[in-house]
């Protein structure tokens, strides 16, 4: 078994949006529903009550997959390289 450790506490991520302007997503790590080895909830980031653009999720060998229908490919693959590459600052 492979074990990624990625994102581990709330980011906003910038996603250069295909169709309409940019914006900042709130991502959210979560409770993993099965066999998933990371689930990460997506959210618009300045709302009082955020809209859920929803969830990537990761196995166990580092694959993911998009659930929701919201986002194109584009931007889903900008944010599972940004919850990858997430590098905290000090």
């Amino acid at each position: 078994m492979i074990t990624h450790s990625y994102l581990t506490r709330e980011a906003k991520a910038f996603v250069k949006r295909i169709n309409g302007p940019d914006e900042i997503v709130r991502v959210v790590p979560g409770y993993p529903p099965g066999k998933v080895a990371q689930c990460y909830q997506l959210y618009t980031a300045f709302e009082e009550k955020p809209d859920s653009l929803g969830c990537i999720l990761f196995d166990e060998q580092g694959y993911w997959i998009y659930d929701g229908d919201l986002l194109s490919i584009e931007e889903q693959e900008q944010l599972a390289n940004f919850i990858i590459n997430y590098v905290e600052r000090l």
